[in-house]
């Protein structure tokens, strides 16, 4: 039989023990914690040689960004089978909320020992250099979700209202992260209701009565996102 096209590639021998690497990290990560972890228990974990882990990944950060990586692959049918459900911008925002959520929940605590690296000079924080690739591909996931939903957008607004949806939708995703109320039922309220709101304000961006507020806005993400 011919094999597909969109058939995958086998993995090598080295994929494999990357792979092994990274499920061994990670699961010493929820286990012990991400600073008590070291490199050392890391490769005894996944049976390979301490400079066989480092060969890999030459730090702990290296790790995460990996699963930062893999963990955008496996989310993204997810992501798309949720936009495809309905053209409702609240329900596509709430279906893309759904699914991180659901995926990161295994991860809890890590993220939130990762949560206290925000300065974007490390390495590991959602705003630096080095998860920008990262990042800009997570705020993708909120321009599909306005390009395919029932409201006007206007155009002076198109291109930074994304990255404020992704912005909103860290301030959620910390709010979990620290939500200590049975099943995080605190967070599930809270992007009920600030959900309504942000769309509620979307929809009247497009007003001309809104275009001077808009403008502020605008001015105000740029000088919060601009990089050096």
């Amino acid at each position: 039989m011919e094999k597909s096209s969109t058939d995958e590639k086998p993995k090598t021998k080295s994929d494999e023990t990357r792979a092994r690497i990274l499920g061994a990290a990670m699961d010493l990560f929820r286990r012990r914690g991400f600073e008590e972890t070291t490199m050392r228990e890391i490769a005894a974990e996944a049976g390979v040689a301490t400079g066989a882990a480092y060969y890999y990944f030459d730090s702990k950060d290296a790790i995460v960004l990996a699963f930062y990586d893999q963990a955008q692959q496996e989310m993204a049918p997810l992501l798309e089978t949720a936009l495809a459900g309905s053209k409702d911008l609240k329900e596509r925002m709430r279906g893309l909320l759904d699914v991180k959520l659901a995926y990161f929940e295994p991860n809890r605590r890590l993220l939130g020992a990762l949560a206290a690296h925000t300065d974007p000079q490390h390495p590991l924080s959602p705003f630096s250099s080095q998860t920008r690739a990262i990042r800009e591909r997570d705020i993708q996931s909120f321009h599909r979700a306005l390009e395919g939903c029932r409201v006007r957008i206007p155009r002076d607004f198109e291109e930074l209202l994304p990255r404020i949806l992704w912005m909103y939708q860290m301030g959620l995703i910390l709010f979990w992260i620290y939500d200590r109320s049975p099943s995080q039922k605190r967070t599930r309220a809270l992007v009920d209701k600030s959900l309504a709101i942000v769309v509620r304000l979307v929809k009247l961006s497009d007003l001309p009565l809104m275009r001077p507020v808009r403008r502020i806005v605008i001015d105000l993400v740029k000088t919060v996102t601009e990089e050096p």
